[in-house]
């Protein structure tokens, strides 16, 4: 979990002060609760139709246990608690652009770039820590249970869509 902090913590600064000294007090505040409420549905989008999809072949059922399912296997195992940077810095590189494409192009909002990402980028890290920490600190909460929200770092989506574990 050190690299994570180490990795996107100052991209993370780097945004939210290109967002303060680019925008206003209010585009700043906005952009970033915007980010951050980006990342909770991304977060849960990309854990509950591309980590747990249903597979439909031997194959696809292999390549999903590798990508995912030996994380439910092996829980406790730190080395799959976070994501790689290998994946995690394409993955942040596709959504910069993306915001970059609606935000700048579509939208004509240049300055709402940096505090939507630094949010996003924050709403990252809260999920990963907060992923690591729920795995190898004790806790009571739903996160230990077997019966898990699909959300990890907020349970506002598995609410929204009715996937909250009784």
């Amino acid at each position: 979990p050190l690299v994570v902090l180490v990795i996107w913590l100052p991209v993370c600064g780097y945004f939210a002060f290109a967002a303060i000294r680019e925008g206003s007090a209010l585009s700043v505040i906005l952009g970033l609760v915007l980010g951050l409420f980006l990342w909770t549905l991304t977060e849960y989008l990309l854990h509950r139709f591309l980590f747990h999809f249903p597979p439909r072949s031997q194959r696809q059922e292999r390549i999903l246990f590798l990508f995912h399912g030996v994380h439910h296997a092996q829980p406790k195992c730190k080395t799959r608690l976070v994501m790689p940077p290998v994946v995690s810095i394409p993955l942040a590189a596709l959504f910069y652009a993306l915001f970059w494409l609606v935000l700048d192009r579509a939208l004509g909002l240049p300055a709402w770039l940096p505090p939507v990402f630094s949010g996003f980028i924050a709403g990252y890290l809260v999920y990963d820590l907060t992923h690591y920490a729920t795995h190898h600190f004790p806790m009571r909460s739903i996160t230990q249970d077997s019966q898990c929200p699909i959300g990890v770092s907020s349970p506002l989506w598995d609410l929204v869509f009715g996937t909250m574990p009784k």
